[in-house]
């Protein structure tokens, strides 16, 4: 008689369980699918999120840029007004008539250059609020995403070793992660 030894390679017994049986592999395999999933949703959201950040942040940026130049031509129209001042105490009073004109003229500017100037110190208020509440949701995203990740890692872990603890840790890992992006986006 000529026996043949036929051995079975580990993942053909996977492919060959009974229907409704599903192996730890199995599970591993579906759930490692669903966590690169999640995590992909959670890595372009944060990113977007992280985007709007930095815009907002570059936005508070360029008011407070606009209203400090505001700031330096009030004190320009300030020194001028000043000069003015110290021509009508100087002048003749025939003479004081054309300084006191721009004097007037200089204060009317200044109390417009001054609001404009406080307008723009408030939208880079209002962006630099928004920037650092859009930072929250980012960072907790961030965490979402490291938590997906190392249950990822622990799900590889227990594919190779079979030890069905770390399975359950990754799950928990998983279960933080997810319940991190979804107070996150609670946030945004």
């Amino acid at each position: 008689m000529n026996e043949e030894l036929h051995t079975h390679a580990p993942h053909e017994e996977t492919v060959h369980a009974p229907a409704g049986k599903h192996s730890l592999n199995q599970w591993i395999a579906i759930f490692t699918a669903l966590l690169a999933t999640i995590g992909a949703i959670v890595s372009y959201q944060g990113n977007a999120l992280m985007n709007e950040v930095l815009l907002q942040k570059n936005q508070a940026v360029l008011e407070k840029t606009k209203a400090t130049d505001q700031w330096n031509y009030y004190q320009s129209i300030s020194t001028k007004a000043h000069l003015m001042e110290l021509a009508v105490d100087l002048a003749p009073p025939a003479k004081v008539a054309p300084f006191q004109k721009k004097i007037q003229k200089y204060q009317a500017q200044k109390k417009t250059v001054q609001a404009t100037a406080e307008h723009l110190e408030q939208l880079s208020t209002a962006a630099n609020t928004k920037s650092w509440r859009l930072n929250r949701p980012h960072r907790d995203m961030a965490l979402a995403m490291i938590f997906l990740q190392v249950a990822i890692s622990l799900a590889s872990i227990t594919a190779l070793t079979g030890r069905a603890w770390l399975f359950g840790m990754a799950i928990l890992s998983a279960l933080g992660g997810v319940g991190l992006w979804v107070i996150a986006l609670g946030m945004t």
